[in-house]
């Protein structure tokens, strides 16, 4: 599977060490510009919007709206549905254990990796536990964490023998272990690939993958798993798996690299992976920029309060919350000008549409975003489509 990085002879490599460092600026400065509340409420929305297009990317189509209910313990009453909603629920707490450091330095170990996947399938249902020999049509049980046993084929790639795959692994983290930040933030897209190349599960590999791959720009990047790849992947999809098919080939000729596979062609998904990268970015840094993140919020307030939904200072506390990330009860009375009793019937109104929440009934409130009002609050995060229950 050499090389395992785009080297320092590639014709390439300049172009790729200048989009990690263009991707770690922009990145760090999106960052810096968030209240640190604010960042933390905007994660949790990411999270849900990294969960459904990475679902997509495997052809499960699981609305963020349906996700959100699924986080709430409100299923579909159709098996398919709900376990799909089970499956969401899934990828979002183990990437909530990613965010909160869980692979910190393991990312691109064969521990991580395979507690990751491990994690992943024990919460899965159990009808999902299970992966299909297209030849045969067998049903073969998936253990969650454990590398496979058996030979298979991925499109036109036949993957190593189950008995290499240890092996390989160990090759596997020598060549990512002690990396500088450039080679770094390159071996969150090489090694993305590399995985795949070893399927080294019978099931869940691409999710583990992109999983990964979060896990190691979360860390070399300090994202604040504000902004994700999985989007800009699924927006792509048709040229992420030609990309992908293509690294799995062989040296083309004496100018691609010294490996057995092409160089060339892991350079092209690299820069591919950073240049989608930075897109998210700036996608993200647009959708929250303060004025016009006011004015979208302002303008829902204030539709809401005409219809009767929301008492006439909830937009006051709104604004509040968006300059300054949190809002002690205790003055929750001088913004909306009345007693105490109206002021909880403000916080009631705005909970009831999930647009604040706090740790407790006396904590501070901090501004939330969820998913039923992305298509108001930030269009474009993910398609603007009802959802069933």
């Amino acid at each position: 599977m050499e090389p395992m990085l785009v080297g320092e002879s590639s014709a390439k490599r300049g172009d790729l060490s200048d989009l990690a460092v263009e991707l770690a600026a922009k990145s760090a400065g999106f960052r810096r510009s968030l209240q640190p509340h604010i960042a933390a409420s905007l994660a949790d929305l990411v999270r849900s919007m990294n969960c459904y297009y990475s679902n997509l990317i495997e052809g499960h189509d699981t609305h963020p709206i349906d996700i959100e209910r699924a986080l709430n313990e409100d299923y579909s009453v159709d098996a398919k549905k709900r376990d799909l909603q089970l499956e969401a629920k899934a990828h979002i707490a183990v990437q909530q254990w990613i965010d909160t450091g869980g692979l910190k330095e393991r990312a691109l170990t064969l521990n991580g990796i395979c507690e990751t996947h491990r994690r992943f399938c024990d919460l899965l249902p159990p009808d999902m536990l299970f992966a299909e020999n297209p030849d045969t049509h067998e049903r073969i049980a998936i253990v969650p964490g454990e590398l496979r046993q058996r030979d298979v084929m991925v499109g036109n790639h036949r993957a190593i023998s189950p008995g290499a795959v240890p092996r390989f692994f160990e090759r596997f983290e020598a060549a990512y272990a002690r990396l500088g930040k450039v080679d770094s933030i390159i071996a969150a897209a090489t090694a993305h690939h590399r995985l795949l190349w070893l399927h080294p599960f019978l099931d869940g590999n691409g999710r583990v993958a992109r999983l990964m791959s979060h896990a190691v720009l979360l860390e070399k990047l300090d994202t604040g798993a504000l902004w994700s790849v999985a989007r800009g992947l699924a927006r792509n999809v048709a040229d992420y798996k030609r990309h992908l098919a293509a690294c799995d080939l062989p040296r083309r000729n004496d100018l691609d690299g010294r490996g057995t596979l092409s160089e060339e062609a892991l350079a092209e998904f690299t820069a591919f992976f950073l240049k989608l990268s930075l897109d998210q970015v700036e996608f993200m840094e647009g959708l929250i920029q303060p004025d016009k993140l006011r004015v979208r919020i302002v303008l829902w307030a204030e539709e809401e309060t005409r219809l009767g939904s929301l008492p006439p200072k909830a937009k006051d506390v709104l604004e509040v919350l968006q300059y300054r990330g949190e809002l002690p009860r205790g003055e929750l009375t001088e913004i909306v000008g009345t007693g105490e009793r109206q002021a909880r019937r403000v916080v009631e109104a705005l909970a009831k549409h999930g647009v604040i929440k706090s740790a407790s009934s006396r904590a501070p409130l901090h501004l939330a975003f969820p998913a039923t009002l992305a298509a108001r609050w930030m269009p474009g995060l993910f398609p603007d489509k009802g959802a069933e229950a």
